[in-house]
């Protein structure tokens, strides 16, 4: 009688990424609602949709102690923005200056453009 034998199966890499749909883009003013940076203001320069993240200015400063790699390059101790949840940052209602909820509204002309929950105002492009 034979053995039974159970095949494996294959682990499936690097397979397809939902993208988080998010009203917030690059240029935008945000207030972060959560976190060790609670109440800070400030601009959001990259938002990263497959992992759901965005960089503010300002927000969640890190340290890297960093080797010189050439001649030239200064090594030491490199400041910069870590990224943080997309769900912890609030955008800036432009009239109130108030964190507000965000709706899509499409114009006669078929232009989709971001509301402020709040004031009802539009959202200007960044």
């Amino acid at each position: 009688m034979r053995p039974l034998v159970y095949k494996k199966k294959k682990r499936i890499r690097n397979g397809p990424v939902a993208r988080q749909k998010t009203l917030i883009t690059k240029g935008d003013m945000v207030r972060v609602m959560r976190g060790a940076d609670r109440n800070k203001e400030g601009e959001v320069l990259r938002v990263d949709r497959k992992t759901g993240r965005v960089v503010v200015r300002g927000v969640r400063i890190a340290k890297r102690h960093r080797k010189p790699r050439s001649e030239q390059d200064e090594g030491g101790i490199i400041q910069f923005e870590a990224p943080i949840d997309i769900s912890n940052v609030m955008l800036l209602d432009p009239k109130t200056k108030e964190p507000t909820r965000v709706r899509r509204k499409r114009d006669k002309d078929g232009v989709i453009e971001r509301i402020s929950v709040k004031s009802g105002q539009a959202l200007p492009k960044s």
